[in-house]
């Protein structure tokens, strides 16, 4: 597993974009830093961190071999694999908010960010992860927490990276044995607010009440309404409020 470790960077699913558009790059290839000065998250929103303190790294996979017919399926394996991550390391109360930040309790302490590489087909695809490991003040930030923060534990890196690309393996491995409906029910048994009752924010700033239900396929939200009618939302239509 070929690790490419900087000092700072704009972003890691950048660097990485940029590398294989200029050479052949190897399955799993990790590209780390200390520091990221454009972080992104879903929808364009901003991820900083404080120097050193946690893990931001982007990992290369190639599906060039792969017939992936419904690419949410690779965000909800990821999601699993980090998932599975936290739960060797005694991490309470773990769950998946929708599509794929990591919770402990109701604070996030793990973001992911997908980008897929489309040359005719789905060629590739880049993982951005931000883990809040051993940063422990988060001003203006009262939803975010840390491995640290929760357990008083000091980590090692590295030593989570090595448990995250394990498990990203595990479960890349049963996706492509087929058992998509095996890592869509886990996905669903670990999601945030599940079968809970819950209020959204629609596109135009409405709020409603619902349950979650589970996904599609497609990887949009299934929430069943008041009158018992299940809706299904993309993420830029939906917000949940917690």
């Amino acid at each position: 597993m070929p690790i490419i470790k900087l000092n700072a960077i704009d972003s890691t699913n950048n660097y990485l974009r940029k590398l294989i558009n200029e050479a052949d790059v190897a399955d799993y290839t990790v590209v780390m830093t200390n520091e990221q000065t454009q972080g992104r998250g879903q929808m364009g929103t901003v991820w900083s961190s404080e120097n050193g303190k946690n893990l931001m790294f982007s990992v290369f996979k190639d599906l060039n071999k792969y017939d992936v017919e419904f690419p949410f399926y690779i965000s909800m394996a990821f999601s699993l694999a980090i998932l599975k991550t936290f739960k060797t390391l005694n991490i309470p109360d773990l769950h998946i908010k929708w599509p794929n930040d990591i919770l402990s309790a109701d604070k996030k302490i793990c973001g992911i960010l997908i980008e897929n590489v489309i040359k005719n087909k789905l060629n590739s695809t880049i993982i951005g992860v931000g883990i809040n490991v051993n940063q422990t003040d988060f001003k203006n930030l009262p939803k975010a927490s840390s491995l640290k923060k929760i357990t008083g534990v000091h980590y090692n890196l590295d030593e989570i990276l090595q448990l995250v690309i394990n498990y990203t393996k595990e479960y890349s491995s049963l996706l492509q044995q087929g058992k998509y409906e095996l890592v869509k029910n886990e996905y669903e048994t670990n999601l945030f607010r599940k079968n809970k009752p819950s209020t959204f924010k629609d596109a135009e700033g409405a709020l409603f009440s619902g349950f979650i239900k589970g996904v599609t396929k497609y990887g949009k939200l299934q929430v069943i309404l008041e009158d018992e009618i299940v809706k299904k939302f993309d993420l830029k239509e939906i917000t949940l409020l917690y």
